[in-house]
């Protein structure tokens, strides 16, 4: 090695490498004979020379050990402008001075240790330098593995490490979680492909970790769709959603209006709940204005606390419910309206929960929380066993019945049991696939479509009849739609509100029979509250109708005498 140029031989150039700044020449080659057999060396004889050589290596050095008093700049000046340079403050220092009064004001500009003039034995001086090179590569290797490589934030372990000790040094500092959510992001790198996709993330990573840290904060992604940051309450929210909006403004091909944004906010954390739990809350407000899809901030409030205190007590009590038979099958009659009377054609299966302290629960307060925890699945078979012991008991009593739909939700299409699961119940209570339907809404069709059509392909194969729920919710494509097995579209009851609504317009009923006409499947209309409405429906040519005008659901003994009527 050419010690006064810097230059590396090839032999040596895996070892780690020290950059010597000393305006003295003898030292500098007293220091270079003594690290020379187990270190790679370069030198700088000014401070200004040293922080050319740190930028110049700034990948590779592993160590400076920087003289106090040198011309130029001083050892200090170089100290406080590599504290402010984000490229080379990471390179650790040690000291050397005769000035042992400079160790205090060195170590806290970021100087690591602190070797006095003249040197001691050369053992300790290598131990030293080892030592500082060691603990300098552990905090490299731990950096390494607790940053997402991809964007460079904190990966969620280690953001939750530092929360804690962000909480155990800072007890009674007041602090918010918060989630920033990007609406349906999946949906960029398919437009536009995941190069640009990519490019997006690490435009916003970018822009807010740079803002968050300027607000005391540190951030994380969260999965592909968001990011979770923990700071300090009080910022200014408008600010972080202004910040990611910039970094994708910056981007002309998605800058106007691909990417929605939203920020959810569980201010003033309670810090005895687990970390994971604080961000749930702050999504929890997100999820509780959900038809506020973009620019917006939602606060977990005591009305969210307490709606989620009321789904976990839900949620608790769902084993009792299930076992006590506390969920009870209500039904709901459709009608025929294509010949020149009505008559009962069907009927839907709809659960009600009769509970021993809330009394009559909604559908629409525990079937979203049944959902979202996966034990809609076990409640839907409840449903098809009950719906299906009913049918028998009608047949054995009156001699007849109607067909009845259940619904299977899109989590039931993943059981591989699915088949079997309707096989066993129709055969423990003599039933055919004529007399049970399956209603699967039009979105768990939109979802991993591939899967969904083949199962659903598989039971029409058995003889199910299967009708596509919720139509006009999950923008099916009618390409999609022609290659989806189903043997009845039902209108979303909104379509109805809305077609005689203030407007009274009806032209998307007639769209959506036209479809039908063209897939050749019966149209079937939810919602139905008056005759008006049922007049027009028939007009247009819907099939078959349910709702209040003719029965809202009913429980099993109610609906027995439509049977009845029927038979008559």
């Amino acid at each position: 090695m050419n010690k006064d140029t810097g230059n590396i031989n090839s032999d040596t150039r895996r070892r780690e490498l020290i950059l010597i700044a000393d305006d003295e020449l003898i030292s500098r080659e007293l220091l270079g004979n003594m690290l020379g057999d187990e270190y790679n060396v370069v030198f700088a004889s000014n401070g200004s020379e040293a922080l050319e050589k740190m930028e110049q290596y700034k990948d590779e050095l592993s160590l400076v050990l920087l003289d106090l008093v040198m011309p130029n700049l001083s050892g200090t000046e170089v100290l406080k402008i590599k504290s402010e340079n984000p490229e080379i403050q990471h390179i650790p220092v040690i000291v050397m001075t005769s000035d042992e009064m400079a160790e205090v004001e060195c170590l806290n500009l970021g100087a690591s240790d602190f070797i006095t003039k003249p040197y001691p034995r050369l053992e300790v001086m290598l131990a030293r330098i080892r030592r500082t090179i060691e603990l300098y590569e552990d905090t490299l290797t731990i950096k390494s593995t607790e940053r997402d490589k991809f964007t460079e934030l904190y990966n969620r372990s280690y953001f939750n490490r530092y929360i804690g000790e962000m909480d155990r040094f800072n007890p009674d500092t007041r602090m918010d979680a918060v989630v920033i959510s990007f609406y349906k992001f999946h949906i960029l790198s398919e437009r536009f492909g995941q190069e640009l996709a990519d490019k997006v993330l690490k435009s916003m990573s970018s822009h807010l970790r740079d803002e968050v840290h300027a607000m005391g904060g540190i951030i994380c992604r969260k999965d592909l769709d968001g990011f979770l940051i923990y700071m300090p309450h009080g910022n200014d929210y408008e600010r972080l959603l202004k910040t990611a909006g910039d970094a994708i403004d910056g981007i002309p091909e998605v800058a106007d209006g691909h990417i929605r944004l939203r920020l959810g906010v569980y201010a003033c954390v309670d810090k005895s709940l687990a970390i994971d739990r604080r961000f749930e809350r702050a999504r929890l407000a997100l999820d509780w204005n959900p038809n506020n899809m973009t620019g917006s901030i939602e606060v977990y409030d005591a009305s969210i606390h307490e709606k989620e205190l009321f789904n976990e007590q839900l949620i608790d009590d769902f084993d009792a419910a299930i076992k006590e038979k506390q969920f009870i099958v209500y039904y709901q009659p459709k009608y025929n309206i294509k010949g020149e009377k009505d008559f009962l054609a069907s009927a839907e299966a709809l659960v009600r929960w009769i509970h021993p302290k809330y009394g009559m629960v909604s559908p629409g307060a525990f079937i979203p929380v049944f959902e979202s925890n996966g034990l809609i699945h076990r409640l839907d078979i409840y449903v098809w066993t009950e719906t299906a012991r009913q049918i028998k008991e009608w047949k054995e009593k009156l001699g007849f019945t109607v067909p009845v739909s259940v619904n299977v939700s899109r989590v039931d299409m993943y059981d591989p049991n699915l088949i079997s699961m309707f096989r066993e119940i129709l055969k423990e209570n003599g039933l055919t696939t004529e007399e049970l339907i399956l209603e699967i809404t039009e979105s768990s069709y939109t979802k991993d479509s591939n899967q969904i059509i083949e199962t659903v392909t598989d039971l029409r194969s058995l003889g199910f009849k299967v009708e596509m729920d919720d139509f006009g919710t999950g923008y099916s494509s009618l390409s999609m739609l022609s290659a989806m097995p189903i043997d009845a579209l039902k209108l979303d009851m909104q379509f109805v509100r809305s077609a005689f609504g203030e407007k009274r317009d009806t032209r998307m009923i007639e769209i959506i029979i036209d479809i039908a006409a063209y897939l050749s499947v019966p149209v079937i209309a939810e919602g139905v509250e008056t005759k008006e409405q049922l007049e027009a429906l028939r007009e247009i040519g819907c099939d078959v109708v349910q709702g209040y005008y003719f029965s809202k659901p009913i429980p099993a003994k109610d609906f027995e005498q439509f049977l009845k009527e029927r038979k008559a």
